[in-house]
């Protein structure tokens, strides 16, 4: 019950800040997104009703987007590149290294959620090849080996 007292409080917070401009929806799934790290569908019936926006239309904004999730997400998200230079530069192996690491498969979250795998058509550092992004922060020049450092250094 606190939980729902919480999502509708969160809720009407997030709706207030944008003065419930129907015009702000992806500014309210962006802050939703941020506060839960994904899109928890009661959330989204509980914004429906305070911004009287039609859920069907929440959830076209929330399927079409790639930033956005309707499942949980890992407190980490890895994203490796599969842009061109990357690719050619290896980026296919990183994210076999990856899966096996994290022993989950691209676009899944590892069960104590602490990672979430998936793959970028580009992250837009080409120069840098072949790169992975651990949330804000680009690894850049990387080999296999490289793997497992990065990744424990964000299990501590």
């Amino acid at each position: 019950m606190d939980k729902v007292k919480n999502a509708k409080k969160n809720n009407k917070t997030i709706v207030e800040k944008y003065h419930g401009e129907k015009s702000s929806l992806i500014a309210m799934l962006q802050d939703i997104q941020k506060e839960y790290n994904f899109l928890p569908k009661d959330t989204l019936n509980l914004l429906s009703e305070e911004t009287e926006i039609p859920l069907s239309r929440i959830y076209e904004v929330s399927t079409y987007y790639n930033s956005f999730s309707l499942k949980p997400q890992g407190r980490y998200v890895v994203q490796v590149c599969a842009g061109t230079a990357c690719h050619i530069k290896g980026a296919p192996k990183l994210l076999s290294r990856l899966e096996n690491e994290l022993n989950i498969e691209c676009g899944e979250t590892t069960e104590n959620l602490m990672f979430t795998l998936k793959d970028v058509r580009c992250l837009g550092c080409c120069s840098l090849a072949p790169v992975i992004k651990v949330d804000d922060h680009i690894h850049a020049y990387l080999t296999e080996d490289e793997i497992q450092g990065i990744l424990e250094n964000y299990r501590k």
